[in-house]
């Protein structure tokens, strides 16, 4: 199937299903990006590219002035290994501390319910991506966030 027709796909049949595949996209602050599960309001300067999609996730690149960091969002998540850290994000969910899986470093956010997103960087995650990763919202599958520039787009085949 072509990246039109796919498209197209995605336009007819993503309001009667609600899940499975992405269509590629890449969206430029400021705006609201609406990954799957992931809510970042891009600041200036910051970007995501969509990079795949599956039946309950999907993956993005994100880049700012802290660098960059590959998003594997989570809409029908359980709770992320590894230990959970003291204090939550600015917007009240679960972080996980960093752990090394894979050649990548790792940290996790969790709504305490089913949205969850992987951060991962080939280095240990500095100050500044760990402050951008604060900013992140979550949402699950079933919920509808607003005002998004770009969004994950799920069709079940």
């Amino acid at each position: 199937m072509g990246l039109k027709t796919f498209s197209l796909a995605l336009a007819l049949f993503s309001p009667l299903f609600g899940v499975c595949s992405a269509s590629a996209g890449e969206l430029a602050g400021p705006a609201r990006f609406c990954g799957y599960s992931p809510i970042i309001d891009l600041a200036a300067g910051e970007r995501v590219v969509t990079l795949d999609a599956g039946m309950h996730s999907g993956g993005f690149r994100w880049e700012g002035d802290f660098g960059t960091l590959e998003v594997q969002g989570i809409g029908w998540a359980g709770r992320p290994a590894g230990r959970m850290a003291p204090k939550a994000t600015a917007k009240g969910h679960a972080r996980f501390e960093e752990r090394h899986d894979d050649g990548r470093y790792i940290i996790a956010i969790w709504n305490r319910a089913h949205g969850a997103a992987y951060f991962s960087s080939p280095r240990p995650l500095t100050q500044a991506q760990r402050a951008a990763i604060d900013r992140v919202d979550l949402f699950e599958e079933g919920e509808q966030p607003t005002k998004c520039k770009l969004r994950t787009v799920f069709v079940e085949e």
